[in-house]
């Protein structure tokens, strides 16, 4: 199949039904995301449904189907993409993503989500790296945990989660955004489509198995979240480690750096064998709140504190 090629993005000012646009803010092979804002001046971000390997636009605002077999697998897209905007619209939760609006506009479907102002994990990982404490993390993946059990509640999978999926406000307080679930879908059922896993965070069952999926799937892609913000990069991607595990265990990397128990809680998640991570966000989540011990700072050398005396007396 040749390369699919880029969808135009929407024209700065374009009125989308009740919203004006502004920019775009993210163009993937799946979706552009935009900056607009409602008509009382408030900012949103507008999510349009757009895969390029099924559709085209290069003027104008309406999207065409690049063929008839490519209308048929998109039509049944568009209709997952619906059905998971009606589904997040329905949980209202600080730490998820608040859906306000979804409608159907110009030959596809839009999400209207409340626009956060912040940065990513992703891009806290890359501006401190190999810095991020354990209080941190323990804080950070807590409070996203208590926004994924809201979504688990409502009987949603993620399917998706990654430090770039998870966004940071400026108060600290994270929110998950980005639900893979409609793209999972779409790839499951039409294989035409190459499979949109992002390697390293997608779970062993998201290849293979898939009646297998559920909370634990999730979790797994958590476990690889808290992974990254150790090492800085993903693990192993997960079909690989089916193939030959070469993932070295957190503990052996990082033993001396983070408490025995976060080192553990990572393993734990990590696991191939669904059936042996922990079985929901809850057990997670208590687990990641029991007190840890952390390894002993080491002493410094009779020389270090001699040098460090001296730069006092001088300084």
């Amino acid at each position: 199949m040749p390369p699919s090629q880029p969808n135009r993005a929407l024209p700065e000012g374009y009125q989308l039904m009740d919203y004006r646009i502004a920019r775009p803010l993210s163009n993937g092979g799946f979706s552009i995301v935009y900056l607009a804002h409602d008509s009382h001046g408030t900012p949103v971000a507008i999510k349009e449904y757009l895969p390029n390997s099924l559709v085209l636009r290069t003027e104008g605002e309406t999207v065409a189907a690049t063929s008839a077999d490519n209308l048929a697998i998109f039509r049944y897209g568009m209709k997952c993409f619906f059905e998971e905007g009606r589904a997040l619209a329905n949980i209202v939760h600080p730490n998820v993503v608040r859906v306000l609006n979804f409608f159907r506009s110009n030959e596809t479907v839009y999400m209207v989500m409340v626009y956060e102002r912040g940065k990513t994990l992703q891009e806290h990982i890359q501006s401190n790296k190999r810095k991020v404490t354990e209080m941190f993390i323990r804080r950070v993946f807590v409070e996203l945990l208590n926004g994924l059990r809201e979504v688990h509640t409502h009987k949603v999978l993620h399917l998706d989660i990654k430090p770039s999926n998870i966004y940071l406000r400026l108060d600290g307080s994270p929110v998950l955004i980005d639900f893979g679930a409609a793209r999972q879908t779409l790839t499951t059922e039409r294989s035409k489509l190459s499979p949109m896993y992002t390697p390293g965070f997608a779970a062993p069952e998201q290849y293979s198995n898939r009646d297998r999926l559920g909370p634990w799937t999730d979790i797994y892609s958590v476990g690889a979240s808290m992974f990254a913000c150790l090492a800085g990069f993903a693990p192993q991607a997960a079909d690989a480690r089916m193939k030959d595990d070469k993932l070295v265990s957190a503990k052996k990397l990082w033993g001396e750096k983070y408490s025995e128990q976060l080192l553990d809680i990572v393993d734990w998640c990590l696991k191939l064998d669904y059936m042996e991570r922990p079985q929901s966000v809850f057990a997670l989540q208590k687990a990641l709140m029991e007190p840890a011990v952390m390894p002993p700072e080491e002493k410094p050398s009779l020389l270090t504190s001699l040098k460090n005396t001296l730069k006092r007396d001088i300084f």
